[in-house]
């Protein structure tokens, strides 16, 4: 006893954390009993389970009747039959309700994801959207291609108009042209 947390004698400290003894209260994985609470919901949910009850209330209503006196266990007004059913449905009830706990908690967990996945996708959109903005004004400043071609034709043109010239000149006057009168410059 005198290592036990209760021990007036041993001094407490604060940096360290309390002894815990065990404890005497029965414990139990949630978890186990969260999913067998499912699977039996699930079931009861069945057209298997509605099919097997009509079959076995039919079957005790039919004994309860049609059988002699002696080896009827539930007269008429079938009050154990009643209480069976009740004491199927308070078990069922809860859980159920336990079930449809778990399910709520799953649905908002996978709403959670797909809100953070929607939350991404919009950023991801938002930035694709700022980038193609962006791509659009480089390329206003960009030369395209039918702008190229025309300013080639028209440099093409000029060629062309300056040959003409220099070859009407040279018909006219068979002396060899003056570079500086046709925009050439010598060096």
């Amino acid at each position: 006893m005198a290592n036990s947390p209760m021990d007036p004698s041993r001094k407490r400290r604060l940096d360290q954390p309390l002894e815990r003894g065990r404890t005497r209260r029965p414990t139990y994985d949630p978890e186990f009993f969260g999913a067998m609470s499912e699977r039996v919901a699930r079931y009861i949910g069945s057209w298997a389970f509605i099919a097997w009850m009509t079959v076995v209330v039919v079957t005790w209503i039919g004994w309860n009747v049609l059988a002699p006196d002696n080896l009827k266990p539930d007269i008429y007004p079938f009050i154990f039959l009643t209480f069976l059913l009740s004491l199927q449905a308070s078990y069922a009830a809860p859980l159920i309700l336990l079930a449809q706990n778990r399910q709520t908690d799953r649905d908002r967990v996978q709403f959670q994801e797909d809100r953070t996945r929607n939350e991404r996708i919009l950023a991801d959109s938002d930035y694709l959207a700022r980038e193609i903005a962006d791509v659009r004004d480089a390329m206003g400043e960009l030369a395209t291609r039918d702008y190229l071609r025309g300013e080639l034709r028209d440099l093409l043109e000029e060629i062309v108009d300056r040959l003409d010239r220099i070859e009407s000149a040279q018909e006219r006057d068979p002396a060899p042209p003056i570079a500086s009168e046709h925009g050439l410059h010598s060096e």
